[in-house]
Parts: C-alpha cells; sequence; structure tokens
C-alpha cells in the first residue's frame, strides 16, 4: 500500500491537488473550471468519476472556483469546515444534502485507508486549513495559504515524505512590483502567504531523513519565478546542510503522478 500524489495546478489562478492508493482517491480544493479540471486530470491519466471525495482548504476562489459544477457532474461529496461552508456555499450552486459533509479545523478523519489530519492556518480567510495524509506509515503534508508558519503547524507536519509547501513570493519583486501597497501589505502580512525564503526558513523545521521531495507551491505569477523560488529555498536548505530534492509545480499543468512509497530514506 502506498501513497501517491500529483499537484494538479497551484498558483493564484487555480489551486488543485489529488491524492490516492488503490483503495481511496481525494481531490482537495478545485480551483479551476469544471473543463480545466478534466483536463488535469486527463494529464495524470486518472478518472475524476473514480474519486471518493473532495476536501476544501477555504473559500477564495481560486481554491473552489469549479467546486460546484465539478462535485454536481461526478456526484461527489464535499468536506470542509462550518465556516468555510458559510463562506463558500452560496457560490457553489445547487448541491444535495448528501453531498454536504463538516470536517472540523483540527481534527483527523479516516477516508477509507487515508488518515488525514487537518489544521489551521494564518490567512484571510473565514476559517483557512490544510492537510497532512497518513497510510502505512507514510505522510504527506500540504501547507500553502498562510502568512507565517507557526510552531503549531511546524509539530502537524513535522516528519513527513513529502511536502506540497507555500513558496509564493521573492520580497524584493513583491515590494518592487506593480501591485498597490495595501495589496503588499497584504501579502507581506501575518494572513498573506509566506516567501521563498520564510518557506526554505520553515521547512528547515520540519523536514526529517525520511523527507525526499519538496514540491513549491502557489508562486506568484507577477512576483516570483519557478528558477528563482528553487534557488532562494535550496540556498537556505544548503546553508543548513540539508540535501533534498525540490520541485516545481504549475498553475495550468499537473506533476506526475508521484508513489511515495517509492521513497528511500536520506542517509
Amino acid at each position: 500500500m502506498s501513497l501517491r500524489f500529483s499537484v494538479l495546478a497551484s498558483g493564484s489562478t487555480g489551486n488543485a491537488f489529488y491524492i490516492e492508493t488503490e483503495q481511496q482517491r481525494l481531490l482537495v480544493d478545485a480551483g479551476l473550471s469544471g473543463k480545466k479540471m478534466d483536463g488535469l486530470f486527463k494529464g495524470i491519466d486518472v478518472d475524476p468519476s473514480r474519486l471518493d471525495g473532495i476536501l476544501v482548504t477555504h473559500e477564495h476562489s481560486d481554491h473552489i472556483k469549479g467546486l460546484g459544477i465539478f462535485a454536481r457532474k461526478y456526484q461527489l461529496p464535499i468536506y470542509a469546515n462550518e465556516k468555510t461552508w458559510q463562506a463558500m456555499e452560496s457560490s457553489l450552486g445547487k448541491l444535495t444534502i448528501d453531498q454536504k459533509f463538516q470536517f472540523d479545523m483540527g481534527s483527523v478523519r479516516s477516508f477509507g485507508d487515508i488518515e488525514v489530519e487537518s489544521f489551521g492556518v494564518s490567512h484571510d480567510a473565514a476559517e483557512p486549513m490544510f492537510y497532512t495524509f497518513r497510510n502505512n506509515g507514510q505522510k504527506v503534508a500540504l501547507v500553502t495559504d498562510l502568512g507565517y508558519v507557526s510552531e503549531r503547524i511546524k509539530k502537524t507536519v513535522e516528519d513527513a515524505d513529502a511536502y506540497i509547501f507555500e513558496a509564493n513570493h521573492d520580497v524584493e519583486m513583491l515590494r518592487m512590483g506593480r501591485y498597490p501597497w495595501n495589496v503588499k501589505r497584504r501579502i507581506l502580512g501575518d494572513s498573506g502567504h509566506i516567501s521563498n525564503e520564510d518557506s526554505g526558513l520553515a521547512l528547515t523545521d520540519v523536514i526529517s531523513n525520511r523527507t525526499k521531495r519538496i514540491y513549491l507551491a502557489h508562486l506568484s505569477l507577477d512576483n516570483n519565478m519557478k528558477d528563482l523560488a528553487r534557488m532562494s529555498v535550496n540556498q537556505v536548505l544548503t546553508e543548513r546542510g540539508i540535501d533534498v530534492e525540490l520541485h516545481d509545480t504549475d498553475p495550468e499543468a499537473p506533476t506526475p503522478l508521484y508513489d511515495v512509497g517509492a521513497v528511500t530514506e536520506r542517509v
């Protein structure tokens, strides 16, 4: 038994994450149109009609744009906390009662053979939360859309086999960029997004010898670049003697389906 996952899309224009075992298939967020979501699943050769459910992180449009139509098309249950349901329900369109489920922040829930733990993050949404996934001793952590990485979050996500971790912006690119100051202040604040350097610093506190892959996620189209994010995070890790694979994500193309069971411990 093994966890396998793909970052279907990641960025300010849309986010979606897929994780599976032989028994269970879960989607986290559906922040692109229904048509684009179908195309992303086709890109990893997965049939979305076989999904078992959709977990929601928060109500921002880049995470729920296609949620309603996608859930209706494939008759999928949706899981979110109460405040997120209140914030997003009116924008999802008509759903049946058996598609609406509550998943409280700070709780653990089993979906078949996948144990999912939710944890709160600091972001300007109703009650944003992200997830860790466990199966057969393996752990994957999904951590984006947060202004800072608290000690509580670090404790929750530490010692994972793989991370999908935010590296939203380069601070100097953001400061010198075209955004109005109120938007810059929001991104730089404790309820915004973390920078490349802060991403690297947080990762140094949570990765372990079992960690083999980090996917840098939610990169800003205007205030970051894939090469720059990778270089900045790698520099922080290298300075602390850490050698781990860094992988890109993309706002429009899925990463190849990755089998966590293929990972061996670093020496």
